[in-house]
């Protein structure tokens, strides 16, 4: 049987001029440029750049599409480093290629408000691509960027004509990256999914902080890849560049398989510290710099860069005007045939909605006057489907479960399979690549499996709608391990995540118009099971955070809010208050906290006012938290221990998340209110 991952000999491009030394030396400047950065700041990871330098350079200069006067060009291949602790040599990289990142912000580097960070961050330097650092989250959203590529492409080529939407994503991952679980996970869908056009460079260097991979990783790379239907192929020597682009050249023309390309590189080449775990993640230091520079015959002023390489890499920029001006011409000759698609595409790009998205939404049938909010979900999801088909997500074998099946569009339909980990990955990738509105699904409490993902998409601001069912002890029968209880509130605290938990049908219609129109993260909490439908008035009202749903006449003694499956509790409870005659109470619905934080004060205190102490919060979830908004004269009717299996009724009721529950400490309440 051939060995597909023998040593790249074949010729490939016999038109790509040979490497010269000019092109060591840009290498060896790439390297010095990441030591450098390290021992300036005290802090650092020198032993990748000084391994990895090679196969990036190779990708930069050789390979790679992109624009450096316009890193966000839409048909730009994209890179993702996923070991960001390497982030020295991206920097190094952006730098030399003319992305505008210069020497002087080099040298601040994981200083106070530059733009080189200790690990990459997208927003804050030019041509990042994504946050990464997490190891395996750039791994897993490499393959999000090659799924949104197909999507765009299947919806704009056209076969008479050149490709608009043709390019690559490449990354470069480490050991880590393929021993965390989630890259397993995603690389496997990746595999499933003929992902042809995902290439990545694996630094094989075999070593980890700890030291010697060989402690705690031992398989074979390739037969685990190739089982996941990859073609893995091999550059033994990690410093031959003409082997290094031959690969990649042979991974480009595989249409049918992602690539990796098993890339074996000494961690620390050139230092004393070469090929051990000490250079991964110290300054190199005084002593073992002087003999680096030696090794490399480099001067020893920090940041020297010769003019010969600086000018050879910026011809990248001239490169990429050629790159942007031939894609014009295609996109021109495209237009003058499909205007509407042509500027369709744009608008997909540039992430605006069309005029008519949430057609349908106020008159979906929710066919009765009990409907759970994640069927209610499904519906809305739907009516906005139609009309945005820029649209696309799946979930995690949970698609009943979540609602979450777009009916009339099965190609735009992810199957994640039990992958939440890299489900949310995925998901961050597909929304980080441009041109799509992504969403995925899963039961509230296996978002403790995606919880990086999701924190990760909020570091960044990313647009992803994560649609969590089954949000409370409401789930019944499936018992604790089932249901969520810290889950809601733990997703509060995660800074730029906006939470909302809906509390029926209407609300459910106002919590999807605030997730697409939001263009950052959004959570939605969805029940199992059925909750009263209770106003269409609601609607618009779920943008503000927190509203009035029930008034009383005159100034409320008593404010009562919940969020979710037990905002009918409340409105049940002032029910019963009033035929004990205490019938000045307000409900208030409260289906997200961070929206309401970002209403005038005015608002706030016209909802909630602080002259009025005696309040009752309703949550089925534990209670930490909810004093922000009882104070401490307040109570809250909650759950602070995990819930038990059995018919859901009876489960609320045993855990005293019930009207007779909230009754009790309501009048508890009014009596110590002056």
């Amino acid at each position: 049987m051939k060995d597909k991952s023998a040593p790249i000999v074949a010729a490939v491009n016999q038109s790509s001029p040979a490497f010269n030394d000019l092109d060591r030396l840009c290498v060896t400047t790439l390297r010095m440029l990441a030591v450098d950065q390290v021992e300036q700041a005290h802090s650092g990871h020198p032993g990748m750049p000084l391994g990895a330098a090679p196969m990036a350079y190779v990708l930069w200069s050789r390979i790679m599409r992109y624009n450096p006067e316009d890193p966000s060009w839409p048909d730009r291949d994209r890179f993702i480093l996923s070991p960001g602790h390497g982030s020295t040599l991206l920097y190094g990289l952006l730098y030399m290629m003319g992305f505008g990142l210069e020497l002087d912000e080099l040298k601040q580097f994981r200083q106070w408000g530059s733009r080189t960070p200790g690990h990459p961050e997208f927003g804050v330097t030019p041509g990042v691509e994504t946050t990464t650092g997490p190891l395996g989250q750039g791994l897993a959203m490499g393959v999000g960027m090659a799924i949104a590529e197909r999507h765009l492409a299947q919806n704009f080529n056209r076969q008479e004509f050149l490709p608009i939407v043709d390019h690559f994503t490449y990354a470069i991952v480490s050991d880590g990256d393929l021993m965390v679980g989630l890259g397993s996970e995603a690389a496997s869908l990746a595999g499933h999914l003929c992902l042809g056009k995902l290439i990545y460079l694996y630094d094989d260097n075999r070593v980890t902080i700890d030291g010697p991979t060989s402690l705690a990783f031992s398989e074979d790379v390739k037969a685990r890849f190739e089982a996941y239907q990859w073609q893995v192929l091999r550059v033994d020597d990690g410093e031959d560049l003409e082997a290094i682009e031959r690969a990649i050249r042979l991974a480009q023309a595989e249409e049918e398989r992602p690539s990796l390309i098993m890339v074996r590189t000494q961690i620390g080449y050139g230092s004393p510290k070469a090929g051990t775990s000490a250079s991964h993640g110290a300054p190199l230091g005084t002593v073992d710099m002087v003999v680096t520079r030696q090794f490399f015959n480099w001067p020893e002023t920090p940041f020297h860069v010769p003019p010969e390489a600086l000018a050879h890499c910026r011809r990248m920029v001239a490169r990429g005007r050629e790159h942007v001006g031939e894609w014009e011409a295609r996109m021109g000759a495209f237009a003058s045939c499909f205007p509407e698609e042509a500027q369709k595409l744009r608008d997909w790009m540039a992430g605006l909605l069309p005029a008519n998205w949430d057609d349908g939404l106020y008159t979906i049938d929710f066919g009765g006057k009990m409907v759970t909010t994640r069927q209610a979900s499904g519906k809305a999801l739907n009516a906005i489907a139609r009309n945005l088909p820029f649209l696309i997500g799946g979930s995690a074998d949970l698609t009943d479960s979540n609602q979450t099946w777009i009916w009339d569009a099965e190609d735009r339909y992810i199957h994640f399979g039990v992958r939440e980990h890299a489900m949310g990955a995925i998901t961050n990738g597909i929304a980080r690549h441009g041109g799509t509105l992504a969403f995925c699904g899963t039961f509230l409490v296996f978002s403790d499996y995606m919880r990086g993902s999701i924190r990760l998409a909020s570091v960044m601001g990313t647009h992803v709608i994560f649609i969590l069912s089954h949000d409370s002890i409401g789930v019944g029968e499936d018992g604790p391990t089932h249901q969520p209880i810290e889950h809601v509130m733990s997703l509060r605290l995660i800074p730029h995540l906006t939470t909302l938990r809906p509390a029926d049908a209407y609300e459910m219609v106002g919590a999807w118009k605030v997730a697409v129109t939001r263009k950052s993260p959004v959570v939605l909490c969805l029940t199992r099971q059925a909750v009263p439908v209770l106003t269409p008035d609601s609607v618009d009202k779920v943008a503000k955070g927190a509203y009035v749903l029930d008034e009383c006449v005159g100034e409320p003694e008593l404010i009562i809010l919940a969020s979710g499956s037990e905002v009918h509790i409340g409105v049940e409870t002032k029910q019963k208050l009033a035929e004990l005659g205490h019938d000045r109470v307000r409900v208030i619905s409260m289906p997200s906290w961070e929206l309401f934080k970002e209403q005038p004060a005015a608002y706030r205190e016209e909802i909630l006012p602080k002259r009025v102490h005696a309040r009752l919060a309703i949550e089925a979830g534990t209670t930490l938290g909810w004093r922000e908004w009882v104070g401490s004269r307040g109570d809250v009717v909650g759950l602070d221990r995990f819930g038990a299996s059995g018919p859901y009724k009876r489960v609320m009721d045993e855990l005293g998340i019930s009207v007779e529950a909230a009754l009790e400490k309501a009048l508890k309440l009014l009596r110590k209110d002056p």
